[in-house]
């Protein structure tokens, strides 16, 4: 089963945040809970838990600004 990682909604007037750095290469082996990626949106920085445990498939490159709900990546 795959699970998608999607770009999360912090704050009530959040619409996009940056992913500033995957803390995991592409193809890794994660736990739920392990921190991910670390994002930045208009007021904080912080890092982002993975939602299951599985292979890492990273779908959206660090640096780049997307949507609150995009899909970052998936864990399969």
């Amino acid at each position: 089963m795959t699970t998608q990682v999607l770009m999360p909604k912090i704050g009530f007037s959040m619409e996009e945040g940056r992913v500033a750095e995957w803390l995991l290469p592409d193809g890794a082996e994660v736990k739920q809970g392990q921190p991910l990626y670390s994002m930045e949106s208009d007021k904080s920085v912080q890092e982002i838990e993975s939602p299951a445990s599985g292979r890492l498939k990273i779908l959206a490159p660090a640096g780049e600004s997307y949507h609150v709900g995009h899909v970052l990546a998936e864990i399969e």
